[in-house]
């Protein structure tokens, strides 16, 4: 009697020993499902994942799978199934860190907590080039955001028309949600405009005479006459003098646009056969300013045109020791001298 209960309690502090070891396992395994970090980059290393439009979840665990961002993409799903992440997948762009585990990353997901981006666009010339730049920082393909930006609905139809559409897209540095869509880029840039010009540029614009979209193109001017903004505001005060005393601007940059727009390639050196080109925007050819802008203006153009130097300059031409800078002149004469030496100079470079 004796041995069979010995045995029994054997029996049962074996039992109870298995029991505790299946639930210390099924423990260990649902912590290392849940809590360990199933995350593969080192530290320091920063991921994103990105979930198109219209994802699902198995397109999300073939993202993943791609990425390679997770250690187990099991125990990813297991946890994912058991809290409906598969009904809950939002578009986006999800910053992945060293360290996170499941939990986090599903939590993040279910959420929508996506991070947002920097949209950086400058030197741009085109809305198709504007298009472009933009397609490869957010989700919007080329195709869809050039159609939204000349789309006339989007502006206010007084304001502007075709050509200048593109004077709306002040570049700069904007926060934007990787899955913008083309129109709602639009949208934005609109409301960015409109804050641009709320405050004193147009009061400045005002005072010398122009509409914003006209400060806007005269600086597009400026832009291609110069990379250095220091010297802007004094180009901007030549072409100012000359629209006050209804000369043609006889702008270079112009000359080159026309030949861009009419042979789909840039100018390296404006002959007297270029200024020739018919074109409305040849401000050899016309007076005052073109019917848009040369190129999208920087906010340094604008403001060199708001704030231009007072001055009596009626001529400029590039120094010929290459500097970027320029010799401004008074009187033509003195103006032949300048060019006459630039000239010189760019023959011997075979320019």
């Amino acid at each position: 009697m004796k041995k069979r209960k010995k045995r029994f309690v054997r029996l049962l502090i074996i039992s109870f020993a298995i029991v505790i070891l299946a639930a210390s396992t099924g423990g260990f395994l649902f912590w290392k499902a849940v809590y360990k970090n199933n995350i593969s980059l080192d530290a320091g290393q920063v991921g994103y994942l990105f979930i198109k439009t219209g994802s699902d979840y198995p397109g999300l665990l073939s993202e993943l799978i791609s990425t390679a961002y997770l250690k187990n993409i099991k125990t990813f799903d297991w946890l994912a199934q058991r809290k409906n992440l598969p009904n809950h997948i939002y578009p986006g762009r999800y910053e992945i860190k060293p360290g996170m585990n499941n939990d986090e990353i599903i939590d993040m997901l279910r959420s929508g907590a996506q991070k947002p981006l920097n949209v950086t666009f400058n030197n741009i010339r085109t809305t198709a080039q504007l298009a472009g730049a933009i397609s490869k920082q957010i989700e919007a393909d080329s195709a869809s955001l050039l159609i939204e930006i000349m789309n006339g609905e989007n502006y206010s139809a007084s304001a502007f028309n075709p050509e200048t559409y593109s004077v709306v897209f002040i570049p700069n540095t904007y926060e934007f949600f990787w899955n913008t869509s083309a129109k709602g880029f639009v949208k934005r840039m609109v409301n960015e405009y409109d804050k641009f010009w709320g405050g004193p540029r147009k009061q400045k614009a005002k005072l010398q005479n122009l509409s914003a979209v006209e400060v806007s193109i005269a600086a597009s001017i400026v832009d291609k006459e110069t990379n250095r903004d220091d010297e802007k505001a004094r180009i901007a005060g030549v072409y100012l003098n000359r629209l006050r005393k209804g000369w043609k601007l006889q702008a270079d940059p112009t000359a080159v646009y026309a030949f861009y727009i009419q042979n789909d390639s840039l100018l390296h050196r404006v002959y007297k056969k270029h200024t020739q080109i018919d074109s409305p925007y040849n401000t050899y050819v016309n007076k005052g300013l073109p019917p848009g802008p040369i190129c999208i203006p920087s906010i340094a153009g604008i403001d060199a045109i708001l704030n231009a130097e007072k001055h009596d300059f009626m001529y400029f031409v590039a120094k010929a020791d290459g500097s970027g800078y320029h010799q401004f002149s008074k009187t033509y004469k003195q103006h032949q001298k300048y060019a006459r030496q630039l000239h010189k100079e760019l023959n011997t470079r075979k320019k």
